[in-house]
């Protein structure tokens, strides 16, 4: 017996009555009923997220075989039903991304979430983006859309500052599991933000879709479960529970509201896309009578709704619905500053400003005349008048800023406070404890004031008279008497309003947002001297959004001088944020003044800021290039990155990210005799992105070339085969299910495929991105073993035709990598017509032909100056005819399918027939007959029409048919032009009903 069970047998033997025992994972998997009674419980222990937690813990935990080496976890029957048990959980909740993103972190949510398109059957190895909602089942088609909520949701909510934990010391052994967790959860963002636009346009998608959905609920997962034979009943349109339209665009429109809102900061265009998506969904939850399935927090989107409004300056003052938020921001925008003072003390009487935002108001203006806006002093004394007879209207603690104000104020401010406290009392009539907290704060002022002349200016006031009593009036007087006898006339004259030193805890945080704010070395190194003169802590951390490479960490927190320490981390955190987002101008500033300051006393950290420098000048010369500019970079960089690529220094941190981007700089710019001559031996066993880049620079230089240069091909081959097989060790899975991050590279490869992945996408070089395509393109046909329907390219002649070891190769993996390539290749250079082919070749051979037809468009557009030219019979060979034909046959156009069959070197009348016999045709018919040069498919027309009695299109054909320069009687040079003349009116044509 187990010491569980054993625990079980003594609680229930027990006399004396116990809490409720908690339920164990396994004992689901043994009573397929008691899920659905513990989740009927509104006290279940465990709760639905840990419930969650377990199962998929337990499914996924890795196996140790005879050997004693870990196996990832075998995909049996047992695992499959954890995996089941926790959708069912997530269904029970009915989806509520709310609930399951405060309960599960971001890596179990997302094991989760790739389950459900899992089960809902979504196209394995074809984008979210490549899909068409309408035509999928509802459960499959609301799957994808959740996951790509989510998606967007978590870039959101990892934008937010987050305060660091701290460890204590019974702690310390859970940081190794900690560092996992929080790289697995950096690998799931990254990709989540590489695919953030294609997750909009998903979304984006899903605001056309008219009709209800559906989505899994615990009987359809049942169903899935149970009986495979029962799937058609959960793929129906009736299947699940029922998602309203409007409830659905709701939510949808709210979550991408947060992502451009999110996207703002950078992009200010985004606040009007932010905007427009809150305010449908606002409209939306208004229509809505009973939101059941609408999870959001209104209180947030009234927030984002009145951010946006102030951000974009939508806002009318005149209007009736707009708000007072929108009436100041306006104001401030106009810069009517004596409006706002004006607003704000309407608003002391009618309160219905909230404190925090009167404010953030003045917060902003004080900010504005830190950076040195003249005429806004006197406006911020007002406003911290303002809020603080608010303040006081409300009984709470005066402000430590009206403090200050009241250590010097003059004449002309006491009036203006006697103003606000009289005009806030305009209500009618005003409340008891209005007064009272009114007097009290009257009170205050003659307490605080040291000059008598302005208290008794206060004293003598109608408002001050009217709210104190004669006895506390007396009182007061006398301690003003008495005070002013201790008076000393000889002291000396304060400080200006903004140099009086406030507390120690408000300068350090003032001085700590400065120092996140500011860019400038010198001014950083300032204010930290000054920190580190109040406080000796470590000022490295105040921002949790500076990081550090850990190659370097360990070599920077090692400097023993905490004022250097911090300097260094946070000069080379703000260097790389700079770069991260191509501000090369203060980068360089920011990692110069580190360079000045480590050559000092450490040769490591100063090689070290060499390389960073190195990796600064290397992004902004391919920033440069990637905005046109076509100047070759200067030697002196060329011989720098020579020189990082041999360097050999014990002890010095090298980061591989800067290896890398020299190899890929070296490829994009030719240096190809450096990469297949001088590069020594030993580096390439080293450094997998060296050897990467000299077999891609031998394999371009000796193209063309004969059968013997080859072997150089063979080599890069053999090296792309195994990055892209899977381990030995590893099941293949039957479910093709779709992950985000699986550890599915093999052992044997120079490198993971992500980071190969990465590292294309650092190439710009045509040849060498040609070389790829083909390469990939070979590899693609031979493990899809169709001959049938094979993906051309360039140069395919010289990669070897089989492999001997195929069952190894990860065929989802060779298929998404070959479209991300020739997708980024496009991005690169989109009229190369060799790439448009092979981007077509792929949706074909995907089916999706209206995507393939227009990208064999496009490749003819591009070398025939949109077709005004004829296109190169190379590019629009037979086999890509033929292909277009069945493109437009497969969308039902068999008017254009005739047209289509001329083109081929001999004319296939038999499929020009049997397409004009097909009397539900979805394109124009009859529109395109002006297209038809051949007399025999023309005559063929006017038989079948008049064999229909279709009177009026035969007429159309016997006018096609009887244009004098389709005589066959003609000059062969007439009837060659008059074909040329249709085939690029036709050509044209179709490329306005494709592009």
């Amino acid at each position: 017996m187990s010491a569980e069970a054993a625990d079980r047998v003594a609680a229930v033997t027990s006399g004396r009555p116990g809490t409720p025992l908690q339920v164990s994972w396994f004992e689901f998997l043994l009573d397929g009923s008691l899920l659905e009674k513990h989740l009927q419980n509104p006290n279940a222990d465990p709760t639905p997220v840990q419930l969650i937690i377990q199962f998929l813990e337990q499914a996924s935990k890795p196996s140790v075989n005879e050997q004693n080496q870990v196996q990832p976890p075998v995909d049996n029957r047992r695992n499959r039903t954890l995996k089941l048990l926790a959708l069912k959980v997530a269904a029970h909740m009915k989806w509520d991304l709310d609930s399951l993103e405060k309960g599960l972190t971001i890596p179990v949510l997302n094991m989760l979430l790739n389950e459900l398109l899992c089960v809902s059957k979504v196209p394995a190895g074809v984008k979210h983006v490549d899909l068409d909602l309408s035509t999928l089942p509802p459960t499959t088609a609301m799957a994808v859309i959740i996951y790509n909520r989510w998606a967007i949701r978590t870039i959101v909510l990892s934008s937010f500052p987050e305060k660091q934990t701290k460890p204590g010391p019974h702690q310390m052994n859970m940081l190794s599991i900690v560092q996992q967790e929080k790289e697995m959860t950096d690998n799931i963002l990254t990709v989540l933000k590489e695919q953030a636009a294609d997750s909009i346009s998903v979304l984006e998608g899903a605001l056309r879709l008219k009709k209800d959905s559906y989505v899994h609920t615990v009987r359809t997962l049942d169903l899935l479960g149970s009986d495979a034979a029962a799937n058609g009943e959960t793929e129906s349109s009736t299947a699940g529970l029922r998602i309203s339209a409007d409830e659905l665009h709701c939510q949808v429109h709210y979550d991408l509201g947060g992502i451009f809102f999110q996207q703002g900061c950078t992009d200010q265009p985004a606040y009007e896309k932010a905007w427009d998506h809150f305010r449908t969904a606002k409209e939306l939850l208004k229509k809505l009578d009973q939101a059941v399935h609408v999870h959001l927090d209104e209180k947030r989107l009234a927030g984002y709704w009145n951010a946006c409004k102030a951000l974009t300056g939508d806002c009318d003052p005149a209007d009736p619905h707009t708000t007072q938020y929108d009436q100041i921001n306006s104001l401030i925008r106009a810069r009517n500053y004596q409006a706002v003072v004006e607003a704000f003390i309407k608003d002391n009487s009618s309160r219905s400003l909230p404190s925090h935002f009167r404010r953030s108001v003045l917060r902003e203006l004080l900010y504005q005349v830190q950076q040195g806006e003249s005429g806004l002093e006197e406006v911020c004394h007002k406003l911290c008048v303002c809020n603080a007879v608010r303040d006081a209207l409300e009984g709470e603690v005066l402000s430590v800023r009206f403090q200050q104000l009241l250590l010097k104020p003059s004449r002309r401010m006491v009036d203006f406070m006697l103003e606000v406290c009289t005009r806030s009392l305009d209500r009618d009539p005003p409340s008891d404890t209005s007064r009272r907290n009114t007097a009290g704060f009257l009170k205050t002022l003659c307490e605080n004031l040291e000059d008598l002349t302005l208290v008794f200016a206060v004293t003598a006031h109608k408002l001050f008279l009217e709210l104190l009593r004669d006895e506390d009036r007396k009182v007061l007087v006398e301690q003003m008497r008495k005070r002013s006898a201790t008076v000393n006339l000889s002291a000396k004259p304060l400080p200006s309003f903004y140099d009086i030193p406030a507390s120690a805890s408000v300068n350090i945080g003032q001085l700590e947002q400065q120092l996140i704010l500011s860019l400038d070395p010198r001014r950083i190194r300032q204010i930290l001297i000054e920190l580190h003169g109040m406080a000796e802590r470590p000022f490295w951390r105040v921002n949790s959004k500076w990081e550090v490479p850990p190659d370097y960490v360990n070599v920077v927190l090692a400097i023993k001088d905490n004022l250097t320490r911090d300097l260094v981390y946070i000069l080379m955190a703000k260097g790389l944020h700079c770069i991260s987002i191509k501000d090369f101008g203060h980068a360089r500033q920011l990692f110069s003044a580190g360079l000045e300051l480590v050559t000092e006393f450490s040769p490591k950290l100063r090689q070290v800021m060499l390389n960073e420098m190195l990796l600064l000048d290397l992004r902004a010369h391919e920033t440069m290039a990637a905005e046109g500019s076509k100047e070759r970079p200067p030697p002196d960089l060329v011989s720098r990155v020579r020189g990082y690529l041999e360097m050999r220094i014990h002890d010095v941190p090298l980061r591989q990210v800067i290896g890398e981007e020299c190899v890929a700089f070296m490829l994009n710019w030719r240096e190809n005799d450096y990469l297949t001559l001088q590069v020594p031996p030993s580096l390439l066993m080293s450094n997998p992105y060296i050897k990467l880049g000299q077999l891609l620079a031998s394999t371009c230089k000796e193209l063309p070339g004969p059968k013997e240069s080859r072997r150089t091909a063979k080599e890069l081959w053999d090296v792309v085969v195994q990055i892209c097989s899977v381990s030995v060790q590893h099941k293949r899975s039957s479910d093709g299910r779709l992950g985000l991050i699986r550890q599915r590279d093999s052992s044997l490869g120079i490198m993971q495929r992500s980071k190969f992945i990465t590292f294309i996408k650092k190439l710009r070089e045509p040849l060498v991105l040609t070389t790829l395509i083909s390469l990939f393109v070979r590899l693609h046909s031979i493990v899809r073993d169709d001959i049938v329907n094979e993906v051309t390219a360039e140069h395919l002649s010289i990669w070897p035709s089989s492999l001997p070891n195929i069952q190894a190769v990860d065929v989802e993996a060779v298929a998404v990598t070959v479209k991300e390539l020739v997708s980024y290749a496009l991005t690169l250079n989109p009229n190369n017509q060799s790439w448009l082919v092979t981007q077509a070749d792929i949706y074909f051979v995907t089916n999706q032909y209206s995507a393939a037809l227009s990208f064999y468009l496009q490749a003819g557009a591009v070398c025939s100056d949109f077709f005004t030219k004829p296109v190169p019979p190379d590019v629009y060979t037979d086999q890509v005819l033929k292909r277009m034909i069945k493109c437009c046959s497969m969308m039902n156009c068999h008017t254009q399918v005739a047209v289509l069959c001329q083109f081929l070197r001999e004319v296939d009348y038999m499929t020009a027939f049997k397409a004009l016999q097909e009397q539900n045709s979805h394109d124009a018919m009859d529109s395109f007959y002006d297209y038809i040069w051949d007399v025999t498919i023309l005559e063929y027309l006017t038989h079948i029409h008049h064999k229909r009695g279709e009177m009026e299109k035969r007429q159309i054909a016997v006018k096609a048919i009887g244009q004098t320069e389709l005589n066959s009687s003609n000059p062969e040079e007439v009837l060659q032009l008059a074909a040329q003349k249709r085939k690029k009116r036709f050509l044209q044509a179709m490329a306005k009903l494709y592009f």
